[in-house]
């Protein structure tokens, strides 16, 4: 329980990865306030959660979020941003815009939105973590979905700024890089793959739980890639 004194911020929080970072961080005696666009405290029966149903399409939103969770429990310790989405399966030169609009927007503007939004109390307390979750093709690219590895390339780097502007404060903000995830959803949109491989969600939530403690108060700035069987 040695995050019983952290107010955590997990959007997505009931997602594929959401719900077993979600179960990791009450686990860990935290406060969680779970964000995502249909969600409901039934979804987490503890005592030390709260649901906040909303989107994050834009500054507005992601402001009210903050706002909304800053006066329920007075301060936000750690916002653990897991929001995002995949599209591809076409070359850069077949992409059309659409499909660049959506990456952007729920890979890296929402994320821009709620590091913002959460950034002034962080710096006025001097203390906090910004956690955030990339994809291996940010750093690695592959064929076919380059709208949706440029997205996450962008976050790396938003993130790596974030570190590097907020170093005075006490503010730390990383970001993991998973592989194949074993969710519910990648398992149907990819029947045929060996699942056997692919990264598990409770070890990505166990990492984040870590570095949201104050045992990783000096990492900052790292790009962690979680891999599983397909290094």
């Amino acid at each position: 329980m040695y995050l019983s004194d952290k107010t955590v911020l997990i959007t997505g929080a009931n997602g594929g990865l959401g719900t077993a970072v979600t179960k990791a961080f009450l686990e860990a005696g935290a406060r969680v306030a779970g964000v995502a666009k249909k969600i409901q405290n039934s979804d987490f029966p503890h005592p030390n959660f709260l649901a906040y149903p909303a989107e994050l399409g834009s500054a507005g939103a992601a402001r009210a979020v903050a706002a909304a969770v800053s006066a329920e429990w007075e301060k936000i310790d750690v916002l653990v941003h897991l929001v995002g989405g995949f599209a591809g399966g076409k070359s850069v030169a077949d992409t059309d815009d659409a499909t660049l609009e959506q990456m952007l927007e729920v890979n890296l503007r929402a994320a821009f939105h709620m590091f913002r939004a959460v950034l002034p109390g962080m710096r006025t307390r001097g203390a906090g973590r910004i956690l955030a979750i990339g994809s291996r093709t940010a750093t690695d690219p592959r064929p076919m979905v380059g709208a949706y590895s440029a997205s996450k390339a962008a976050l790396v780097s938003l993130v790596g700024t974030i570190a590097l502007e907020n170093k005075d404060r006490g503010i730390s903000a990383n970001v993991i890089l998973p592989g194949t995830m074993d969710t519910p959803a990648n398992r149907a949109a990819m029947p045929g793959s060996d699942s056997g491989k692919w990264v598990q969600p409770s070890q990505v939530a166990s990492l984040l739980v870590h570095l949201a403690s104050d045992q990783s108060s000096q990492i900052s700035g790292a790009v962690i890639p979680i891999l599983g069987g397909e290094l």
